[in-house]
């Protein structure tokens, strides 16, 4: 249990913890507003330029922060089980069990909460909502967003990035009460290659999730989008919304195709950014990606993986609800099709599960993946551990083997569980 910061006892031991800290070399200009927890290892916060400001809140074991992190700097700070990689900066608001790689800023008032990881150089202005939530390195959050349960690719440095403008929403609870609804935008085989076309969701505007989004579309502000967009650089403006009334069935789902597809495409994206990390990121531990922060990465998209197959198998145990409100409908041929996709899809999930959960682990000769990682190595005896620099200097045909390997991950999965469910015709395009 965490301690009380009321109790005078545990301000004595936060105190004490503050003074080591102090002769660490951290700086902390207000001791006596500054809380550490008791359950903080003193040892994971860094003596080298760390700033920990006035109203600061620090709790947790797993707690770690990184040389040059700056905590606090314009307004409280709370933090929880979070790591924050070299010259982090989060300026107030709460971040519980997230991480954060080097160069990441997060505005006023943001509000962090678990599974998130936000890489190289990603940033956030003032009162950002963030759950569940990866952000690949450059990509840049407005402010007033509300962004969970998404991955954003896309973007090339700090000044060709993705992008989501202010008062932006993912909408990823819907009124059958499921979250089976991240959205893809960008993906991970391309997208780890910091070579891809940036992509922007326009302001004032909404995802209405799962959706999977294809590099260099732009979506313009003010519109609720609810289609997946599947070409590249494309301009999407939806009007609004037609309207009027129509009956509302609560429980029933009609075509759950797009839904089943696009959440297995989003699990087998995480799967092989896993194998990313275990393979490729692994290669780059340093003083600005340290052991406790390529860990805490690692163990994140563990944890997105296992509550993505939370929500899918949730969405899986509502199928006979709506199989039944079929019966009772009685559409004739539509229903029949749609019977038989729900039914099969909810019969076959545990086999889907076992399936999704034993593929994490595949350990399989690659020639894409072996050529990749050869030239990965040598760029890193070259130019150092410096991730983004590395990456940046691939030749096209070495980021091509390595997309293909990842490519290579995510299409077996595809194929091995639209072999369990043929009746929701996964591999079809159209």
């Amino acid at each position: 249990m965490a301690a009380n910061p009321t109790n005078p006892n545990n301000k004595k031991d936060a105190l004490s913890k503050i003074e080591t800290l102090r002769r660490q070399g951290v700086t902390i200009p207000d001791p006596q507003s500054v809380y550490i927890d008791d359950d903080v290892d003193v040892r994971r916060i860094s003596g080298h330029n760390v700033l920990i400001c006035p109203g600061a809140r620090i709790h947790g074991k797993t707690t770690f922060i990184g040389q040059g992190a700056k905590i606090g700097t314009e307004g409280p700070a709370t933090l929880k089980n979070a790591r924050l990689g070299s010259n982090v900066e989060l300026k107030s608001g709460f971040y519980e069990g997230s991480v954060f790689l080097k160069d990441v800023i997060m505005g006023s008032g943001s509000h962090v909460r678990e599974g998130c990881l936000l890489e190289e150089g990603s940033s956030a202005a003032h009162t950002v909502g963030l759950k569940q939530t990866i952000l690949f390195p450059f990509a840049t959050l407005g402010s007033l967003i509300n962004f969970c349960d998404c991955l954003m690719s896309g973007g090339t440095s700090r000044k060709d990035h993705s992008e989501v403008g202010s008062s932006y929403i993912h909408f990823n609870y819907t009124p059958n009460q499921d979250k089976a609804t991240p959205s893809l935008i960008g993906d991970v085989p391309h997208g780890v290659m910091l070579s891809q076309p940036p992509i922007f969701l326009g302001g004032q505007g909404g995802l209405a999730g799962p959706c999977r989004i294809a590099f260099g579309t732009v979506i313009a502000a003010g519109a609720i989008h609810r289609k997946d967009v599947l070409k590249p650089n494309r301009l999407v403006i939806d009007g609004k919304g037609k309207g009027g009334q129509i009956r509302h069935r609560p429980g029933l789902y009609s075509g759950i195709r797009r839904i089943v597809k696009n959440n297995l495409i989003y699990i087998a994206n995480l799967i092989a950014l896993k194998h990313w990390y275990k393979d490729v990121r692994s290669l780059f531990i340093s003083d600005d990606f340290p052991e406790p922060i390529f860990s805490g990465a690692t163990q994140t998209i563990d944890l997105a993986i296992s509550e993505r197959l939370k929500r899918l198998r949730g969405f899986s145990e509502k199928m006979p609800k709506s199989i039944d409100i079929q019966k009772r409908m009685q559409t004739g041929n539509e229903f029949s099709e749609m019977f038989r996709q729900q039914e099969e899809f909810n019969k076959k999930w545990p086999e889907i599960e076992n399936l999704l959960i034993n593929g994490q682990n595949r350990e399989e000769g690659n020639q894409a993946k072996d050529k990749f990682l050869e030239h990965a190595s040598f760029l890193i005896h070259e130019f150092g551990p410096d991730y983004i620099t590395v990456i940046k200097n691939l030749p096209d045909e070495i980021s091509a083997y390595g997309t293909d390997w990842l490519n290579g991950i995510i299409e077996e999965m595809e194929h091995d569980v639209s072999r369990i469910i043929p009746a929701l015709e996964l591999m079809k395009t159209a």
